[in-house]
């Protein structure tokens, strides 16, 4: 450390007191230059940790940054302000495919608000099937009617991919309906809404033929969980052919039959677990659908 700078100064011809001041100046000087650099690279460590640990909190609590709900989920109709307001209701929580949320004929009464993910709405049948009653996305509320009325569930909810969602108890959720009425409104608006698709369910399984109401599902699903693909729909939802049956209210061997014949007419692509709709008016026709219906 000492050579360096004494061999710069006797090159440079400076007097042999000067040189020596300065020499002193730098023995003197160079530790402190090394503390202070010590400090200074401290605080930056410090600095960077505060704010690592300040953005981890911040992603932890931040609100799902989705502007557009799907049409007709509860977040989609609420006023932005309320919607913010039932975000912040619940904890969160993040899961992968195939796992429950909500057992069927449980005693809970919590209501889980999904946020991203698709799951599917199940319920168990007495020759030990299992019926596949709906399909819930980001900005669904479920749980709503044991939280409600305090009766098991009446269904069961299993995420079909990547899931994140909200645990929100009854009675916050209660208070929260308290002091925003139009947001009650909304929930029994909703209910109301599943309530006429099942209706309408039981209507297509007693008046039209099972053709009929694989096209009426296919194109349903078609505007409620597709995607425009350069040759067509594609329905993002991994269904088997005898969760497509229980849906129709068929059985699975009529549904491969008809399938076949859909893929024959040049309608539908089907290939594991995944449709495409490749004729989407021709489709809603068979399934006598008029345009606003689907």
């Amino acid at each position: 450390m000492w050579n360096v700078p004494i061999d710069v100064l006797l090159t440079l011809g400076l007097d042999l007191r000067l040189t020596l001041a300065l020499v002193i100046a730098y023995l003197i000087a160079w530790p402190l230059l090394r503390r202070s650099w010590r400090i200074a690279v401290g605080r930056l460590r410090c600095e960077r940790c505060r704010w690592l640990s300040g953005t981890g909190a911040r992603m932890r609590h931040e609100t799902p940054r989705n502007s557009e709900w799907p049409y007709g989920t509860f977040l989609q109709r609420l006023h932005p302000t309320v919607r913010s307001a039932v975000l912040a209701l619940g904890v969160r929580r993040q899961v992968p495919a195939g796992q429950i949320l909500i057992h069927e004929g449980q005693r809970q009464s919590h209501l889980v608000l999904i946020e991203e993910g698709l799951t599917k709405v199940t319920a168990a049948l007495p020759d030990g099937r299992t019926a596949l009653l709906s399909l819930r996305v980001g900005g669904d509320l479920v749980g709503e009617m044991s939280a409600l009325n305090d009766r098991p569930r009446s269904a069961t909810i299993t995420a079909c991919g990547p899931t994140r969602y909200s645990v929100i108890t009854s009675e916050r959720f209660r208070t929260f309906l308290t002091g925003n009425p139009d947001a009650a409104l909304e929930l029994a608006a909703m209910v109301s809404d599943r309530l006429r698709w099942s209706n309408r369910r039981r209507i297509d399984f007693s008046s039209y033929p099972v053709k009929i109401r694989v096209a009426r599902v296919i194109a349903e699903l078609s505007r409620t969980h597709g995607r425009q693909a350069p040759h067509g729909v594609v329905i993002d939802v991994r269904l088997t052919q005898s969760e497509l049956a229980s849906i129709c209210g068929a059985s699975e061997t009529s549904v491969q039959k008809i399938l076949r014949e859909l893929r024959t007419d040049g309608l539908v692509d089907t290939d594991y677990r995944r449709m495409t709709v490749r004729d989407l008016p021709r489709l809603r026709s068979l399934g006598q659908l008029e345009p606003d219906e689907c």
